[in-house]
């Protein structure tokens, strides 16, 4: 067991590639490998936050660690990371994204990059909406002259504000990263 929590776990059966996928994560992440589909389930923990994983590993194979790890109701990201060409079985599946090996630095940097980012602006965009919807409750249940007086809804209002704010530069940051975001830059407005 690692001294920090891990944030992202390496699975492949070539444990050299592993071990250099690690390297170039380390710097800026805490990083555990797994060599093969067994260990990676013993290794998976809550502090896993991202999970590289290789779908061709002989014992279990990573189609079968992946639905392991989703039949456990793990909320980590899933990125396979593989030499197998994707092909319409993956409809199926519960990845995050999808790397075809080989992988630079860079793609892999990116790639964990932008799984992050999209956890953070689900997270943030859930918050957003519960706020909004309770402001909204409020603001169709007292009156002006009730919600003017409350510190408790003037506070709601400073955390809605914020939090559109992070919403926002998640998906300018997501733009960045050329994904599809068109269909959450309208999030809801206020009445």
């Amino acid at each position: 067991m690692p001294d920090q929590p891990v944030d992202i776990l390496v699975v492949d059966d070539e444990s050299r590639l592993a071990d250099l996928f690690a390297a170039w994560l380390k710097p800026d992440w805490n990083v555990e490998t797994a060599y093969d589909g067994e260990s990676a389930l013993e290794k998976m923990q809550d502090s896993v936050k991202i999970v590289l994983l290789d779908r061709r590993m002989p014992g279990l194979s990573g189609d079968e660690v992946l639905a392991e790890i989703r039949d456990r109701g793990s909320d980590c990201r899933v990125v396979m990371v593989t030499a197998v060409d994707p092909d319409f079985d993956i409809i199926e599946m519960g990845f995050d994204d999808y790397l075809v090996k080989p992988v630079s630095k860079d793609e892999l940097i990116d790639v964990v990059d932008r799984v992050q980012t999209r956890s953070s602006y689900e997270a943030d965009i859930q918050r957003y909406y519960s706020l909004v919807s309770k402001k909204s409750l409020l603001e169709t249940e007292k009156s002006d002259r009730e919600l003017e007086a409350s510190e408790e809804y003037a506070e709601l209002c400073e955390q809605v504000d914020e939090l559109r704010g992070s919403v926002d530069e998640t998906v300018a940051d997501l733009s960045d990263h050329n994904d599809f975001v068109g269909a959450f830059q309208d999030l809801p407005g206020e009445n």
